[in-house]
């Protein structure tokens, strides 16, 4: 089980809504190591509604030159999106042209991020209004919400680099 997280945003101003933030690992699985994912969605709670902040989240990933429901963009080898991923304190901070957030997550998932030296970041265009922020949410909920087709065919899916500290 994991819980989502609201980031500031002015969402009665914006047409994005409640912007939240979920992270969670896959794994380890016999000699794959775990595999740590972060998800940046709305809550479809936007100004104008759920269409319309489906359509300007999509035209603000389309703004940063991400392919919506294409491959999987590694962000180690292309770095035009301007996203950045700083992993310290059991804290994933993420930066985005359009938002930034500090995520908690568990020991487990900054051990992993910090083996890989990666996390995998899904931004999906589809809004989520069920996972609130600050409420449990299930394995089996958050299994069924990535992996619909609709949501996958929506969604910028980046591999990101994770930044440390350096001391």
């Amino acid at each position: 089980m994991t819980t989502s997280e609201a980031l500031d945003t002015a969402r009665g101003d914006s047409p994005l809504g409640t912007l939240t933030v979920i992270a969670w690992t896959i794994g380890p699985a016999g000699d794959v190591p775990a595999t740590p994912f972060l998800m940046v969605y709305s809550l479809g709670d936007g100004r104008d509604g759920p269409e319309a902040g489906a359509a300007a989240l999509r035209a603000t990933l389309e703004d940063m030159d991400l392919p919506i429901g294409a491959a999987v963009v590694d962000l180690a080898e292309d770095r035009r999106a301007g996203v950045h991923l700083l992993v310290e304190a059991r804290r994933a901070v993420l930066t985005l042209p359009f938002m930034s957030a500090q995520c908690p997550v568990p020991a487990e998932w900054e051990a992993a991020a910090h083996e890989s030296g990666k996390v995998c970041l899904i931004l999906p265009v589809t809004p989520w209004p069920l996972a609130r922020p600050g409420e449990p949410v299930t394995e089996a909920r958050l299994k069924v919400f990535v992996t619909d087709d609709e949501v996958v065919r929506n969604a910028a899916h980046l591999m990101v680099p994770v930044s440390r500290i350096r001391g």
